[in-house]
């Protein structure tokens, strides 16, 4: 007869994980800060650094998974903030900061932690149900992703309200699309290793627009309460759309969590900018779970933060790198309200025109660092598309065409 199983915790070995998960926590949230840092770009320079940080790779490897789960929950504050998101935020970054304007930016911040928070509360027991599925059905899906994107991509401009605003929808979707097919192939020639066009196409495409229309502005103007306005019902519903979401990005290569957070503002079509918050907050941090999962089952890293995770040689100890994921989630959930409602504050405090050319001259910077000369001319081709939409009337979220069309080709 045996006796019961006993459990033996090694204080040591606690101590050092938990440490390694905080350093994690505290990196993703200052590259979640940064306007336009992409947590893939950001997890791929970790993961040039690794090999130099000394500690046992299963821990490094968590630190990287807990900085990347984290950035994905602090990425909405400068695009609410500042309307400059990074490339997963991009579809909600017009209805957010559309929010922020309207003083509503405190809510629309606990809004982006619930949307994060519950994906994470869902898909740890969806992973595996879900990945039986995604398995077989698949094949399936790949064979019919460009007529799927297609549909995303007609619903997105047909549901728009009124004449001029399809037609700038209509331009918007085109021309990004045009510009994607032909920037996106290029390889990057900047100074950083890490060199991506995704950076500067999207800081030109949805990030450039909103500060040059800022200048001559008043700027953030104070926030009101913090109360959130959707029912908990609406919320759930909203937030199980975006897990969903992200469980696909998870697991079909070549859609990404932008693609699939736009695919959720189109079967929400009829919501408002509260619910698109909600659910690409929700896409985003979605991906995160499943994507693990995915790669456990699937052995193919579907982010760039599991690209660099892989690149570290560190051991695929699925029950470490899910407290991992699940630690820096509820660290991230207290620190979106926490962090950004300062951070709100600090902007609306700033002169409006000096702020926005600084960020400006940021990109730039960020557009040549990232992706050199070919970069910075990206970076201005995407800002003149994406004037388009506001001055017609349309969601800025048509300019995923970006993505779309090179991935339906």
């Amino acid at each position: 007869m045996t006796g019961p199983v006993q459990f033996v915790v090694d204080p040591e070995l606690t101590v050092a994980t938990l440490a390694a998960i905080a350093g994690g926590i505290a990196l993703g949230t200052v590259s979640g800060l940064v306007p336009g840092i992409h947590a893939n770009t950001f997890a791929l320079g970790l993961a040039t650094v690794a090999p130099a940080v000394p500690g046992p790779p299963r821990l490094v490897g968590a630190a990287m998974l807990a900085a990347g789960t984290t950035h994905t929950f602090l990425d909405v504050v400068p695009a609410m903030a500042l309307g400059v998101p990074d490339p997963a935020m991009a579809a909600s970054a017009l209805p957010s900061h559309r929010l922020v304007i309207a003083g509503r930016g405190r809510e629309a911040l606990r809004l982006s932690a619930l949307g994060s928070g519950l994906a994470v509360a869902l898909a740890v027991p969806l992973a595996v149900p879900i990945t039986l599925a995604m398995t077989r059905l698949y094949p399936t899906v790949r064979t019919h992703l460009g007529p799927l994107l297609a549909l995303v991509g007609v619903t997105l401009v047909v549901t728009e309200r009124g004449r001029w605003p399809r037609i700038g929808a209509g331009v918007a979707l085109v021309g990004s699309g045009v510009l994607g097919v032909v920037v996106l192939p290029i390889e990057p020639d900047g100074p950083v290793a890490v060199g991506s066009m995704l950076m500067p196409l999207f800081a030109g495409l949805f990030g450039a627009p909103v500060l040059i229309e800022s200048i001559g502005g008043d700027g953030v103007p104070p926030q009101d309460d913090a109360t959130v306005a959707l029912s908990r019902r609406s919320i759930g519903v909203v937030a199980l759309t975006g897990t969903v979401a992200g469980a696909i990005v998870g697991y079909v290569p070549g859609v990404t969590a932008a693609i699939a957070a736009t695919g959720a503002l189109a079967a929400l079509s009829g919501s408002g900018p509260r619910e698109f918050v909600v659910a690409t907050s929700g896409v985003n941090t979605a991906t995160a779970v499943f994507a693990l999962f995915a790669l456990v089952a699937l052995e193919t890293p579907r982010t760039g933060v599991l690209v660099a995770f892989e690149q570290t040689d560190a051991p695929l100890a699925l029950g470490l790198l899910l407290v991992s994921v699940t630690v820096a989630a509820t660290a991230g959930f207290v620190l979106v309200p926490l962090v950004g409602d300062r951070y709100l504050a600090v902007v609306g405090t700033l002169d409006t025109t000096r702020l926005a050319v600084a960020v400006l001259v940021s990109l730039v910077g960020l557009g040549w660092l990232f992706a050199g000369p070919i970069g910075v001319a990206s970076l201005a081709a995407g800002t003149v598309i994406g004037l388009v939409p506001a001055r017609c009337g349309a969601r800025r979220a048509n300019l995923m065409g970006v993505l779309l069309v090179p991935l339906a080709l």
